[in-house]
């Protein structure tokens, strides 16, 4: 079993998950509770699951980008239960668990999946997001950005290919970016169950972090640009 831990945005979320499927959860969104609730959480799906944390295969945590404090707090939590135990760490793309989560909740692009893609968005500040474009598969087609988003966004990507935006920062791009065949979720949220895929994916492959010097993904130190190139050619 897995422990999954989500953290980076306002949610606070804690999954024990198998490789079929999700066992317990616990969830809520305050990102002034991160600290008192994840602990809490922890404990709470442990109890009712009959587990310890000894028989655990892994801890997975969302690893950024992301709220700085989030981060640290589910990444902290991670590695004291990692120091504890011995129990290997997978640190995740913050992002990628959202492509996750959004593909198993839209099942209308089943109709054309290879004329999708999947846009992410975490809010940073002012009119700039965190993103990255998927495909239907989960393949990045770009590197995780930071961008001021204007109406020329996006310009390179062609018409007839569908993006679906999403996330707390597709809330404020919807409007702006002019661009048709696009569609809009600003009320996704993220969680800790969309993290057992990818997780699992990463545990058979034994891609773990090095407890010791295993930090977050700030996406801190970075050079706005305008995307207008085609990111798919």
């Amino acid at each position: 079993m897995i422990l999954c831990l989500e953290t980076a945005t306002s949610v606070c979320s804690v999954a024990l998950c198998t490789a079929d499927g999700v066992v317990s959860s616990r969830q809520k969104s305050d990102s002034r509770s991160h600290a008192s609730l994840l602990t809490v959480f922890i404990g709470e799906i442990l109890s009712e699951s009959g587990v310890k944390i000894k028989d655990l295969d892994a801890i997975a945590v969302s690893k950024g980008p992301g709220s700085y404090t989030g981060l640290r707090i589910g990444v902290s939590a991670a590695k004291g239960i990692s120091y504890r135990t011995g129990i290997p760490i997978i640190g995740i793309e913050t992002l990628l668990v959202m492509f996750h989560g959004m593909k198993n909740e839209d099942r209308t692009i089943e109709k054309a999946p290879g004329d999708v893609i999947y846009c992410p968005m975490l809010d940073a500040r002012r009119m700039e997001v965190y993103y990255c474009l998927f495909d239907m598969n989960g393949n990045r087609l770009n590197d995780i950005t930071a961008e001021i988003i204007g109406e020329d966004s996006f310009s390179g990507i062609p018409m007839e290919k569908q993006m679906i935006f999403f996330g707390d920062g597709a809330m404020k791009c919807e409007g702006i970016i002019q661009r048709n065949n696009s569609r809009y979720y600003p009320g996704f949220e993220i969680s800790a169950e969309y993290m057992r895929k990818p997780a699992y994916d990463a545990f058979s492959k034994r891609q773990f972090e090095d407890t010791a010097y295993f930090e977050p993904f700030y996406l801190k130190d970075f050079i706005t640009t305008t995307q207008k190139k085609n990111v798919l050619g």
